[in-house]
C-alpha cells in the first residue's frame, strides 16, 4: 500500500510526524552545541583577564558593557524574529559572529578590544535565544511548548556541562587559548544542527504565538517592544522580579571563581570549569523537574523556589571562599537558573499566546531582566575591590529578597496567570486584563 503523504481533513500524516521528530531532535542538538559557543569564552573571561593583569573592577565593567548592549538589542531582536521567516539563518549568522568576536580577545587584551568583543557577543546572543524559542514554538505549537522547552533546556545545560568540562581540561593541558578553539568547534556543530531542522517543519505564525484561525491582531503584527510589558501586569511583575534576581545573580559565578583562584586555592581553568559543571549538572535535573512541576502546579511555585535559592547562595559564597565551596554554591545556582530556564519562556508564551507577539514579549522580558544582569558584574566587581569578596557576596545575594517580596506580594495577581497549560484565549485574556 502506498503511504499517503498529504494531510486529510487537517490530520497530520506519518510524513508530518517524521518531519516534526527530526526537527525536535535537531532542536535538542542545537541547544546542546550552542551552549558552549553562545557566550564565547563566557565564565572563563574573568580568570583569563585576571591572569593578564586585570583587576576585578575593570573586569566587571567590560562585562557590564556587553550586558547593556545585549539588553538594548533584545527587544528589537525579538520583534525582528517575530516577523522573520529566516530564523535558522539568524542562528547561523549570530553564532558565527559570537565565535569570531571571542577570538578578538586572543588577539589583544586591550580595554577597547575586549569591550568591543563583549558588546558584539552580547548583541549576537540577544538574537539567538528568541530565535530558538520561536523555532521551538513553530515546530511543536503552544500545547507542546512546555515539554519541548524543558527538553531543550536539559540538553542546553548538558552542553554547558560538557563544554565546561572539556574547557577545563583543555585549559589545564594546553592553556587558556585552547578554550576559544573548543567554542569554535561547538559553533560549527551548532550551525550544522540548526540547518538540519527542516524549514517546512516551522510554522512561522505559530512561532509568533498565533494559531491557524487567529488574525494577526489589531496592530497588524507590528508590535513594539516594551509596550507588551506595560499592557500585561503579570509580565511586568515577572520582569521586575527577574531584574532584581539577576542584579545579584549575574556576578556570582565569575566572582566566586576569581575569589577562589585569587586566593591561590584552585587552578584557574579547572576550578572555573568545575563551577560551571556543577551548576549545569544540577540545571539538567532542575529543568526536567520544572517541566513537570509547571505542568502540574503552574509556574508561580517554580519561580518562587528559583528566587529563594539566591539569598542562600549569597550567604554560603560569602562565608566559604574555599575550593570545596563550589559544590553548595553552584548547586544553588543550578536550582535557580535551571528552574527559570523553563519557567520564564514557558510563562511568557502562555501569557502572550494568541497575540502574535510572543518573541517580542520574550525579548521585552529579557531586556528588563538584562538590566539587572548587565549591571551585576560592575556592581559585584567594584564591591569586591572596595569591600572584599565576603561582603560582595552577601550584598549580591540580598537583591533576590526584592524578587521574593514582589512574587509573594502579588501572588493574587500572578497565580491565576501562571498556569502551566494556558490556551490561546487565556493568553489574550491575560494581556487585556493588564490594560
Amino acid at each position: 500500500m502506498t503511504m499517503v503523504s498529504h494531510s486529510v481533513a487537517g490530520m497530520p500524516t506519518s510524513q508530518d510526524d517524521a518531519r516534526t521528530t527530526r526537527a525536535t531532535r535537531s532542536l535538542q542538538a542545537l541547544n546542546f552545541f550552542m551552549a558552549d559557543m553562545q557566550a564565547g569564552i563566557g565564565p572563563f573571561l574573568g580568570v583569563f583577564l585576571q591572569q593578564r593583569g586585570w583587576t576585578t573592577g575593570p573586569i566587571g565593567t567590560v562585562m557590564t558593557a556587553g550586558g547593556v548592549a545585549g539588553m538594548i538589542m533584545t527587544a528589537p531582536a525579538g520583534a525582528f524574529i517575530d516577523h522573520s521567516e529566516k530564523k535558522r539563518w539568524i542562528v547561523v549568522v549570530t553564532g558565527a559572529c559570537t565565535v569570531l568576536a571571542s577570538f578578538l580577545i586572543l588577539w589583544s587584551q586591550a580595554w577597547a578590544v575586549v569591550t568591543a568583543s563583549q558588546v558584539a557577543t552580547a548583541i549576537a546572543g540577544a538574537a539567538i535565544g528568541p530565535a530558538v524559542t520561536g523555532m521551538t514554538l513553530g515546530v511543536v505549537r503552544q500545547r507542546g511548548f512546555n515539554a519541548q522547552n524543558g527538553r531543550n533546556q536539559a540538553w542546553n545545560h548538558a552542553g554547558n556541562m560538557v563544554g565546561a568540562g572539556l574547557s577545563g581540561y583543555l585549559g589545564w593541558a594546553f592553556g587558556m587559548p585552547a578554550i576559544f578553539f573548543l567554542a569554535a568547534a561547538f559553533g560549527v556543530l551548532a550551525i550544522i544542527s540548526v540547518l538540519s531542522i527542516p524549514e517546512s517543519a516551522i510554522d512561522h505564525r505559530a512561532a509568533r504565538g498565533l494559531e491557524a484561525d487567529q488574525p494577526d491582531g489589531d496592530d497588524g503584527g507590528k508590535a513594539e517592544g516594551l509596550k507588551v510589558l506595560l499592557r500585561n501586569r503579570p509580565m511586568l511583575i515577572l520582569a521586575a522580579a527577574l531584574a532584581c534576581f539577576h542584579l545579584g545573580n549575574g556576578a556570582m559565578l565569575p566572582l566566586y571563581g576569581m575569589a577562589v583562584v585569587g586566593a591561590g586555592k584552585g587552578n584557574a581553568a579547572m576550578f572555573t570549569a568545575t563551577t560551571v559543571v556543577v551548576a549545569q549538572a544540577v540545571m539538567i535535573v532542575a529543568s526536567l523537574v520544572a517541566m513537570r512541576l509547571a505542568a502540574g502546579r503552574g509556574y508561580w511555585l517554580v519561580l518562587l523556589i528559583s528566587f529563594a535559592a539566591l539569598p542562600v547562595r549569597g550567604v554560603l559564597a560569602g562565608t566559604f571562599i574555599e575550593h570545596w565551596g563550589v559544590w553548595p554554591v553552584q548547586a544553588l545556582d543550578g536550582i535557580g537558573a535551571g528552574l527559570q530556564s523553563v519557567a520564564v519562556p514557558g510563562l511568557v508564551a502562555c501569557l502572550l499566546s494568541g497575540t502574535g507577539r510572543v518573541n517580542v514579549g520574550q525579548g521585552a522580558v529579557m531586556t528588563v531582566q538584562g538590566l539587572g544582569a548587565s549591571l551585576s558584574p560592575a556592581i559585584g566587581g567594584w564591591l569586591a575591590q572596595m569591600l572584599g569578596y565576603h561582603a560582595a557576596f552577601f550584598i549580591l545575594g540580598s537583591f533576590a529578597l526584592a524578587s521574593l517580596g514582589l512574587w509573594i506580594g502579588f501572588a493574587g495577581t500572578l497565580r491565576p496567570a501562571c498556569g502551566g497549560n494556558a490556551d490561546p484565549a487565556g493568553g489574550i485574556a491575560a494581556e487585556r486584563a493588564g490594560r
